[in-house]
């Protein structure tokens, strides 16, 4: 059992491996084959073709079992992999904004401080309270992604009316207009999906071309089709862009592309995660490239569709 200086990661990491179950597996396998070669070279010579039949369908029985359980055991400790790496993530993500107001709080305690030093200590803060609050709630979206949108039917989704609420939301939470920041160039597209879902896709990417666009922040919202009923939404920033050895990252969990102590934008490495398992739910695909025309990222997402008569 996990004991106090045992980390809960470490003691899921440890409980169990992939050497013992494989080692085992490996050598009843070789064992089995061996006794079915030995079954049948001595039913062979003794012409039972009866029981050479039904010999070699058990032992074939038998080596389909210990391959199925060898498949489930590894499946089984890659889960518990993973659950330690995300305890480590989750741990480490609570811990750095925490940590950042506890020394701030100190400071505070122990100086005195100007009246303009102390106004900087309380929005560096608030900062991180807002990032630990967002934590929490992407979190907790993370927790229910299987069931997300379960409480209600998928229905026939307009994307140009969803699209324009979703952008009116995101000016609404960076504090600028609408008219200033989008331009849509939306051809009529209808989805089938849950509403929520949608609405969390693309609130997520509109909020982030926002977040991360330049200081007068421009985006371009398109719809467009493709062949066998595909639907293709692209937005396009006027950010910095993306690295090109980050562009399959910045999906991973808790990915956050820079250094923690010189990153412009507080973020929790988990939106573009969502968006990526919920696109997937929706058999789409979601994939980041630059604009060619100048600075900034194209967030490119396909999904099953058809033209809205």
């Amino acid at each position: 059992m996990p004991t106090g200086n045992r980390p809960l990661a470490d003691y899921i990491r440890k409980r169990r491996t992939l050497h013992w179950p494989i080692t085992l597996s490996a050598a009843l396998m070789v064992l089995n084959v061996t006794l079915m070669v030995c079954w049948i070279v001595l039913f062979a010579q003794l012409n039972s073709l009866g029981a050479l039949t039904i010999g070699t369908i058990a032992f074939a029985l038998v080596l389909i079992g210990l391959s199925f359980y060898l498949f489930l055991t590894i499946k089984e400790i890659q889960l518990n992999r993973r659950q330690a790496n995300f305890v480590d993530s989750v741990t480490h993500e609570l811990k750095t904004p925490l940590a950042s107001i506890r020394l701030y709080l100190e400071t505070l305690q122990l100086r005195e401080l100007d009246e303009e030093r102390r106004s900087e200590f309380y929005e560096v803060m608030q900062l991180q309270l807002v990032r630990l609050d967002t934590l929490i709630s992407h979190l907790l979206e993370i927790g229910r992604l299987d069931a997300i949108g379960h409480d209600s039917e998928a229905e026939d989704i307009e994307l140009e009316p969803l699209l324009r609420r979703c952008a009116q939301a995101a000016c609404d939470r960076h504090k600028c207009q609408h008219e200033d920041v989008f331009e849509f160039d939306l051809q009529k597209a209808t989805i089938h999906a849950r509403p929520i879902v949608l609405e969390m896709i693309f609130g997520n990417l509109l909020d982030n071309a926002i977040k991360y666009g330049s200081r007068q922040p421009e985006v371009q919202v398109t719809v467009s089709t493709r062949s066998r009923g595909r639907i293709v939404t692209r937005i396009a920033d006027n950010g910095e862009g993306v690295a090109p050895e980050l562009k399959k990252k910045i999906f991973r969990i808790f990915f956050r592309g820079g250094e923690e102590l010189t990153r412009q934008q507080t973020g929790t490495g988990l939106g573009l995660y969502i968006v990526r398992t919920l696109v997937h739910t929706l058999k789409g695909r979601i994939r980041v490239q630059d604009r060619g025309d100048q600075p900034g990222s194209i967030f490119e997402v396909e999904l099953p569709g058809r033209v809205a008569a």
